[in-house]
């Protein structure tokens, strides 16, 4: 085998690793859940939330974008109080949290079988930050369930944010639902 050949199979070589790594830290959708219309007065539409269609096919993730020093994400805006549009208590501490109180849940992935649980995030957004505590999880296995409130599952790029976030970050309380953010841990 001669030099430039040598070098051109390392070269295919290397490529090929780097292209196996880059999937690798892929995150694909691994499934679908059917819609179910909720029963009279069983979905929260608190907060501008979507109820389930019925029939409509709604993808679910077990993972989440890879994580950085400033993930990108989508924030999106949850009551944790009791009978708010977040439905149970939450996840990590089986307790209810107060609008005021800057707290969090995470796209399944992110939150990692509990490990973020009563951590704190570091969120940045419309040119401010805020610390908030992960105290719940956004599931994006399941949904358009009785559990979940009958709402889809959450996508995989997503923190769930209180009142008490939106405040801190300076939005403007009619542009309240949708905001793209980067957060890491803190």
């Amino acid at each position: 085998m001669g030099k430039s050949s040598y070098l051109y199979a390392l070269l295919m070589l290397l490529l090929l690793t780097v292209c196996l790594e880059v999937e690798a830290q892929s995150c694909r959708m691994s499934g679908r859940v059917r819609g179910r219309k909720p029963p009279p007065g069983q979905c929260n539409d608190e907060n501008d939330s979507d109820c389930c269609v019925q029939g409509k096919m709604y993808p679910v993730y077990r993972c989440s974008p890879p994580m950085s020093s400033h993930t990108k994400a989508w924030l999106t805006l949850n009551s944790f109080q009791k009978g708010g549009d977040g439905g149970g208590p939450s996840e990590c501490d089986n307790q209810y949290h107060d609008d005021d109180t800057p707290v969090v849940a995470l796209s399944t992935g992110w939150f990692n079988n509990r490990s973020r649980c009563l951590k704190h995030i570091k969120i940045n957004g419309n040119g401010r930050s805020v610390v908030a505590m992960v105290v719940d999880e956004c599931d994006s296995t399941m949904g358009c369930d009785s559990d979940h409130d009958y709402q889809p599952p959450c996508p995989n790029n997503i923190v769930d944010a209180s009142k008490a976030v939106w405040k801190a970050l300076g939005v403007s309380e009619s542009d309240w639902g949708g905001l793209d953010i980067t957060w890491t841990d803190a």
